[in-house]
C-alpha cells in the first residue's frame, strides 16, 4: 500500500509542479529518449548479473509490493511454536521431535501454525537443525558457526537482488545523459532550423536527463532500498530461530531459549515478555505429546 501511495506521491508532485509554473506535458512525451535509457538499462542489467540474480529480481516484484511477511503476529506464532518444540524435547528428550522433523507435513505442533508450516524454507530451516539434534549433536558453538554460515549465504543471495536493482539506479542518471547528449547532436543537425523548431529539439534532449534522474532517485533506488529492508527482516526471522535453538543445546528452559530469542528481534515487530506468556499459556499443552 505505501509503495503505491509513494509512487503516486512522487508523480503526483513531479507533474503537478511542472504544471503550476506552466509546462506542457507534450513535450515530456518523447519516446525515443525513453528506449534510449530504460532500453541501455536493461541491458546493463543484464550483462552485470547472472541469470538467477535476474530471476530473482523479477520475482522480488511481488515482494515489494507485499512487503515483509514477518509482523508481531508471525512471531508470536513462532515464539509460541518453538516454546511447544522445546517443551517437548525437554520432558521426552530431542529424539522425540524426530516424527516432526522427518515429516513435518504431519507434526501435529507445526500444522498447529500454518503461517510458519507454509514458509517452506523456514520449516526445513528448522527442521535441518532440530534434525541434528535427533541425532546426539550437543555442541552449540560447532552448531552456532553452521546456522551463521546458512543464514550469512542465505542473506548475500538476497543482498545480490536488492544490490543489483540498486545499482541500476546508480547508473540511470548517466544513460540519462547520455540519451541528452544524443538529442543534443541531433539538435546541432537542424542548427539552421527557426528557434522555435531547435528550442523544441533541444527540450526534448534535455527530457533524457529529467527521466534518468527521476527514474534513478524516486524509483528504482527506492525500490531497491525497500527490497533491502524486506530482506534483512527474513534475516531477523533465522537469527531469532539461531538463538532458540542455541539456548535450547546450552541447557535452557524452554521459556527463557524462547525469551532469548523474542530479545533479539526488531523491537517494531518484537512482542512483549507479556504477550509471548499469554500466547504460550493459551496454545495449551504440547500437541506433540
Amino acid at each position: 500500500m505505501f509503495v503505491i501511495i509513494g509512487f503516486a506521491t512522487v508523480i503526483g508532485s513531479v507533474i503537478s509542479g511542472y504544471l503550476i509554473v506552466g509546462g506542457h506535458l507534450s513535450v515530456l512525451y518523447q519516446p525515443a529518449e525513453f528506449i534510449i535509457i530504460f532500453g541501455a538499462a536493461i541491458g546493463a542489467f543484464l550483462i552485470g548479473n547472472p541469470k538467477d540474480v535476474v530471476v530473482g529480481t523479477a520475482k522480488s516484484m511481488g515482494t515489494l509490493f507485499k512487503g515483509s511477511r514477518h509482523s508481531k503476529k508471525t512471531y508470536l506464532e513462532l515464539m509460541t511454536m518453538l516454546y511447544q518444540i522445546f517443551r517437548l524435547a525437554k520432558t521426552k528428550g530431542d529424539l522425540a521431535l524426530e516424527s516432526h522433523v522427518e515429516k513435518p507435513d504431519e507434526s501435529p505442533i507445526f500444522t498447529a501454525y500454518p503461517s510458519f508450516s507454509k514458509d517452506h524454507h523456514a520449516l526445513a530451516f528448522l527442521c535441518d537443525y532440530l534434525r541434528l539434534l535427533t541425532l546426539g549433536t550437543n555442541n552449540a558453538h560447532e552448531v552456532e558457526t553452521i546456522i551463521e554460515g546458512e543464514i550469512e549465504a542465505h542473506h548475500h543471495e538476497t543482498t545480490l537482488v536488492s544490490g543489483a536493482v540498486t545499482n541500476m539506479a546508480d547508473g540511470t542518471p548517466a544513460l540519462g545523459i547520455v540519451a541528452a547528449v544524443l538529442g543534443v547532436i541531433h539538435t546541432m543537425g537542424s542548427i539552421t532550423e527557426p528557434p522555435e523548431v531547435l528550442g523544441h529539439l533541444i527540450g526534448g534532449a534535455l527530457v533524457g536527463t529529467f527521466a534518468g534522474v527521476l527514474m534513478a532517485y524516486g524509483f528504482i533506488g527506492p525500490i531497491g532500498r525497500s527490497l533491502e529492508i524486506t530482506y534483512n527482516a527474513e534475516t531477523d526471522f533465522y537469527k531469532s530461530i539461531r538463538t532458540a535453538i542455541l539456548a535450547h543445546m546450552q541447557g535452557y528452559a524452554p521459556q527463557v531459549s524462547v525469551e532469548f530469542a523474542r530479545k533479539v528481534l526488531p523491537p517494531h515487530v518484537r512482542p512483549s515478555f507479556q504477550e509471548v506468556e499469554e500466547a504460550i499459556g493459551n496454545a495449551g499443552s504440547d500437541p506433540g505429546s
